[in-house]
């Protein structure tokens, strides 16, 4: 109940960005993949179905939601869903993405720790050109997942736009949290991630290598994942 009501306070917040009357647009997805890794790590340990939706406004304010399978082998939950709020803006020549994200597991068995956590974050990005544009990105938790204390994840990314149906990107990015060992015994860790989207037939498939710098634990391992997605 904390968190939920942290994270509504951070999307009112987020609501808060000056706003007129203007144009909202809906739109949706749905996708599915061979796995779905977050920040290097398996959820799944196999494919993954998700989808989500979106609302827009010309104002620059946005929020969402988006769930997908998960399977972390314990039991309990078997979605996870990401309810999220921001606001996009011009700094000078870097578009700014500021907002507030919730990732809730209905059903978990986590009486021990709760897996339920909220995460702020702020993502610059400047286009060097028309084809080329680098970003990075600061997401901070008050409390990471498993009640693991204060967390930060910052990540470099960047993308190339090679032709009118193909993007190609990569980012790196590490994960601290306040627990000592919470990581397979790390306090952190290093991700990084490379792959090329290609638009076709109204369709996305999306081919990606991730890695991570944790070697003993299966569910860092490095693996590559397909993926498949419809906007609706």
């Amino acid at each position: 109940m904390r968190k939920l009501l942290v994270f509504g306070a951070l999307v009112a917040a987020a609501s808060a960005a000056p706003a007129f009357a203007q144009e909202v647009s809906i739109s949706g997805n749905v996708a599915l993949a061979t796995d779905y890794a977050f920040r290097g790590i398996t959820q799944t340990d196999g494919p993954a179905v998700s989808g989500g939706f979106d609302v827009a406004s010309d104002s620059g304010l946005y929020a969402g939601v988006w769930a997908s399978s998960i399977n972390f082998g314990t039991g309990g939950s078997n979605m996870e869903l990401d309810t999220y709020a921001g606001y996009k803006f011009a700094l000078g020549p870097v578009a700014m993405d500021v907002g507030a994200i919730g990732y809730f597991y209905p059903g978990a068995q986590d009486d021990g720790a709760d897996l339920d956590f909220v995460e702020v974050y702020a993502k610059p990005s400047f286009a060097l050109s028309e084809q080329f544009t680098l970003g990075g990105a600061l997401y901070y938790s008050p409390e990471f997942t498993g009640e693991s204390g204060d967390a930060f994840y910052y990540e470099v990314n960047g993308a190339f736009v090679a032709t009118p149906e193909l993007t190609l990107s990569g980012a790196v990015g590490m994960q601290t949290v306040d627990t000592t060992g919470f990581f397979a015994g790390e306090d952190d860790y290093t991700t990084w991630n490379a792959g090329g989207t290609y638009s076709a037939y109204g369709l996305g498939f999306d081919l990606r290598y991730h890695g991570t710098d944790v070697d003993n634990a299966a569910a860092y391992d490095d693996r590559v994942v397909l993926s498949i997605k419809k906007a609706l």
